[in-house]
């Protein structure tokens, strides 16, 4: 008995023939080059321009015949011929935002825990350690970023750039921002249907002259919603903060919004969790904490889920002042807030730069009929 070698099982391809070109399957190039021979066992691979090409079962069945037929009857081929299409690399789109290095999106699992404050304030804060900032006030029915930064009446203006207008985002205290609030009266009710709130979003995403960013915070709607999604398929982001109270009714909220971004169809990374409201300190007893909606929950919630606390704010008047006269705490860096908006500072963008050198694994996608 002769030894089997790739030549022989070759030509004994060279009988197969494509249907309707006249030219067997070597000469079109569809047998690859990894044949692999074990003893009288053959593994070969035969290749398809298309993962539904009509001609796939007979060809391989043919290729069987011809190896059992012109090669040797006692080779082992039966089931061990792969069809496989070849693996072209998908153009990747555009990025949308080129000159923006990380997109965070900043999240709720329900409303009232603070998430537009530590936005605001962390925004601020990065401004003032040297980053390039912009916020992007995604709750298009709860707009507060105009009314946090004392810019309730600014108006972004357009400005051509290489023939198409951008809407040039409103900046204050180092920090680049737009917001529905901009462009309707502040006192009027936003009543949109979802779609024409996420086509508003795109817009002041793509139809903006954002400029070279570090950071570009996205202060999302709280909850969950197809808003959240629109978001999600618009942006490369990079990862998600989630903010909450230790109240347990809040931590509950935390999981589902933890778990949006977790979920296969929109996969965010969880950068880590902010616990706010952590702790009530008076002004006049700086060193009394107390523990008005509970203890360490979000803290006990990153520990369970595995992920960082990047932050534990308290409550102080200050915060609330602050906000109303668009005037963040961040900006006193030597206040209680303000140190602890800096602390969260310091560790978000530990938690972004460990994410970032975090490679993704590569993913092949090979058709198999056996």
């Amino acid at each position: 008995m002769a030894s089997i070698y790739p030549k022989l099982i070759l030509d004994a391809l060279r009988n197969v023939r494509y249907p309707g070109t006249g030219k067997d399957i070597v000469e079109m190039g569809m047998v690859s080059d990894d044949i692999h021979i074990n003893g009288m066992k053959v593994n070969l691979s035969i290749l398809f321009e298309k993962p539904n090409d009509p001609f796939m079962k007979s060809i391989i069945k043919a290729a069987e015949t011809a190896i059992l037929t012109y090669a040797d009857p006692n080779i082992e081929i039966k089931g061990n011929i792969e069809a496989r299409t070849p693996q072209v690399e998908q153009p990747k789109p555009a990025k949308l935002l080129p000159q923006v290095k990380n997109v965070i999106a900043i999240s709720s699992g329900k409303g009232g825990v603070g998430k537009s404050t530590v936005s605001a304030n962390l925004a601020v804060s990065l401004a003032k350690k040297g980053y390039k900032v912009g916020l992007l006030d995604a709750d298009i029915f709860g707009p507060s970023m105009p009314k946090m930064f004392d810019v309730e009446d600014a108006r972004p203006y357009l400005e051509p750039i290489d023939g198409k207008e951008y809407i040039i985002p409103v900046e204050k205290y180092g920090v680049k921002m737009l917001s529905i609030g901009f462009f309707v009266n502040k006192n009027d009710a936003v009543v949109w249907r979802g779609a024409m709130a996420g086509n508003a979003l795109k817009q002041l995403i793509a139809d903006a002259n954002w400029g070279e960013l570090d950071y570009f915070l996205i202060d999302f709607p709280p909850g969950t919603s197809d808003i959240h999604l629109t978001l999600v398929q618009t942006l490369a982001i990079t990862g998600a903060v989630v903010v909450s109270t230790p109240q347990e009714v809040a931590l509950a909220d935390a999981r589902k919004g933890i778990n949006m971004f977790m979920n296969d169809k929109v996969n965010v990374p969880i950068l880590g969790l902010v616990e706010n409201m952590a702790w009530f300190t008076p002004a006049e007893l700086p060193d009394n904490k107390y523990y008005i909606f509970g203890k360490d929950g979000a803290k006990n919630l990153a520990e369970e889920m595995n992920m960082p606390l990047l932050g534990q704010i308290p409550i102080v008047q200050s915060i609330c002042e602050g906000g109303d006269k668009g005037e963040p705490v961040a900006l006193n860096e030597n206040s209680i807030t303000g140190m602890a908006f800096s602390t969260l500072a310091d560790n978000f963008v530990e938690a972004v730069d460990k994410r970032n050198k975090q490679q993704p694994p590569t993913q092949k996608v090979e058709v198999h009929n056996k």
